[in-house]
């Protein structure tokens, strides 16, 4: 057997991380040289700013006019805690958890809010819990794209047009890289720091009317934090859905996130952020069935995820190993690449089976994802010799 060629081309980005993620093309500090430091965020300049991204986040993603789309504290978790804790309890439950993060709006629904009514859907890293199980009388709170596990719902079909319920979904892995059926949802929540590569600490968080109305007819049986309230006297506030956030924002990372959402706009808006995704998905597709030694941890096809593509090896010599030995494999393939400068972060998450965590996101150009393929053949050959 010949000896492993080690490549040639390299990544003009090494960033493959799945949070924070790969900066837009070109990005440079300098891109933020017209951010408001120093000015109060309720200052006139301040409130544009906060509203400018309001406003390219609606034009890009084509939300619905009677949608309200906030800018909230703490990241995209944040954002479905507020949803959490302000709305439910008014109907049963379901919660879909097939990986981590699904499984802390679990833990959130049955441990600390503790509500009676509740059915919890799970299903193993690499696959779906059973969807037609979801009541259109409960509210559904799940994960459009599992991050930890690269397993995506395929589309909205399973969702009912009659429902009573809300349906919240956390799409922070999905906005701007996956097209999201707007009419089949009520509470969407993402975060800046990963489809546009934006800072992080940041929110959003999208209400339906029914959302709304939900938070005007409902007040729950339980205290909440200030950076949970979102209604004043059984009246939503709809400043917070105006640019005027509950606490204070970083202005720089707005202004990054300004300029993530102009470049957005730029390149061809939402079709072309998808079609970016999904060319880096097709480009591990095409080298998995020409490598074979690694598959993806997603079971079918249509629920693989374009932004945080999760990888399992399959090589039998790998795959034998005791999981504790497999992680160790996949730390020294990640820990080489690192060292070499080539691509950074991406061992899977903490709890997720050993494999590899590739973010496929529209600021990753595709070129940089097959050269990126070319060093895992080199140094999958070269560590497993």
């Amino acid at each position: 057997m010949s000896e492993p060629v080690k490549p040639t081309r390299r990544p003009m980005n090494p960033h493959f991380s799945s949070g924070p993620c790969a900066k837009r093309p070109g990005w440079q500090p300098a891109a933020l040289a017209d951010a408001l430091v120093g000015r109060s965020h309720r200052s006139k300049p301040g409130k544009a700013k906060l509203n400018e991204v309001i406003e390219l986040t609606r034009s890009i993603l084509g939300i619905p006019d009677g949608y309200r789309i906030g800018i909230v504290p703490g990241s995209d978790t944040g954002s479905v805690e507020m949803a959490l804790w302000s709305m439910l309890g008014a109907r049963g439950v379901d919660v879909l958890a097939w990986e981590s993060f699904g499984k802390e709006w679990v833990t959130d629904i049955t441990k600390q809010l503790k509500l009676p009514d509740t059915r919890v859907f799970e299903a193993p890293y690499g696959e779906l819990p059973d969807l037609t199980k979801v009541s259109p009388d409960h509210d559904v709170i799940f994960t459009w794209n599992g991050t930890t596990s690269g397993v995506r719902v395929p589309n909205g079909d399973w969702i009912s047009d009659q429902r009573e319920g809300l349906t919240i979904c956390d799409a922070t892995s999905a906005a701007f890289a996956m097209q999201l059926p707007w009419n089949k949802l009520d509470v969407i929540t993402w975060s800046w720091q990963k489809v546009l590569g934006g800072e992080g600490a940041h929110g959003m968080l999208v209400l339906s009317p029914r959302a709304v109305a939900r938070l005007e007819s409902y007040t729950p049986d339980r205290p909440l934090p200030k950076i949970f309230r979102m209604t004043k006297g059984g009246k939503l506030i709809e400043g917070i859905f105006e640019g005027e956030t509950i606490n204070t924002p970083s202005m720089l990372a707005v202004e990054d996130a300004i300029d993530g959402l102009r470049w957005a706009q730029s390149v061809g808006g939402l079709p072309e952020l998808i079609r970016r995704s999904e060319s880096n998905l097709a480009a591990v597709v095409d080298r998995q069935g020409k490598s074979k030694w690694f598959d993806f941890l997603a079971q079918r096809p249509e629920t693989r995820s374009c932004t945080s593509i999760c990888l399992r090896i399959v090589a039998p010599k790998i795959a034998a190993l005791d999981l504790e030995q497999q992680a160790k494999f996949v730390k020294d393939i990640a820990s080489y690449l690192e060292k070499e400068g080539v691509a950074y972060d991406i061992a899977s998450y903490r709890d997720a089976p050993p494999g590899l965590r590739i973010w496929g996101g529209a600021t990753v150009e595709t070129k940089d994802m097959e050269a990126i393929l070319d060093w895992l053949d080199y140094a999958f050959n070269t560590k497993s010799a």
